[in-house]
């Protein structure tokens, strides 16, 4: 069945308002990293909230300048503010720290580095959000971007990325997510650009060792991808499940 943006598009935005509306609810603060799925996310709760309702934060760590340059972009666009919390000397402060516990070398320290970044920015936007609910006297919640493939093999940082209020993209894949960014008219620029984290200098499809699209199908038909694909989608979906379960100990 062909995909309908159109219509998909308006429950969400139904989704949103209805949520807010029964929760008495009054704004959205989301990162926006200058790629498609904040992009999305941004357009989603402009229509459904309108531009007053909404705060965009860039959050650099380390991060290249473009992404910055796109967020704007979004912002602009949609016509919310978007502030810049730079987070390099938080960061810079935390390792200068780590250097009272020990001597670490670069690849050892390489997958903290990476992962400490998200946790920052997550507890960045919930204290702004904490903040401009208290400023502006009314409850804003943290707006998560994470669609449906970074779900499935759990590409996303416990603790960081995957903290949220509330999550709009989940039940749809990348190739969803840009039919949704087309008909919400987020910047081409920021729509169509390589999936990256910011981070690591490499694309998320490098990391993964797999495409979105292969992603894709393989959730809609495991056999519909190649062997390789199929076990590189089983090893990440298997080895990233504990991301999504905290094990409790229950008393009988």
């Amino acid at each position: 069945m062909k995909f309908d943006a159109k219509c998909e598009k308006e429950r969400i935005v139904s989704f949103i308002r209805n949520y807010y509306k029964e929760n008495n609810l009054g704004g959205a603060i989301l990162g926006i990293s200058g790629g498609k799925d904040s992009g999305v996310v941004a357009g989603l709760f402009v229509e459904a909230l309108g531009s007053e309702n909404v705060i965009g934060v860039t959050l650099p760590c380390h991060s290249v300048e473009t992404d910055r340059n796109d967020a704007k972009l979004v912002s602009d666009y949609y016509n919310f503010p978007l502030y810049n919390f730079d987070l390099t000397g938080v960061f810079n402060e935390f390792k200068t720290e780590l250097e009272k516990i020990g001597t670490f070398t670069e690849e050892e320290a390489k997958d903290s580095d990476i992962n400490l970044k998200p946790r920052l920015r997550m507890s960045t936007l919930y204290y702004l959000a904490a903040l401009f609910s208290k400023v502006n006297g009314k409850t804003y919640l943290v707006a998560g971007t994470s669609n449906k493939c970074e779900l499935y093999v759990g590409y996303f940082t416990k603790g960081g990325d995957s903290v949220h209020d509330i999550l709009p993209l989940a039940d749809f894949t990348v190739d969803e997510v840009i039919a949704l960014g087309e008909e919400l008219h987020v910047p081409e620029p920021v729509l169509y650009k390589a999936p990256n984290d910011g981070l690591s200098n490499k694309t998320d499809e490098d990391k993964l060792g797999v495409t979105y699209k292969a992603i894709a199908d393989y959730m809609e038909n495991p056999n519909s991808v190649s062997e390789q694909d199929r076990k590189t989608i089983e090893r990440l979906h298997k080895n990233n499940a504990h991301k999504f379960n905290i094990p409790t100990y229950r008393r009988e």
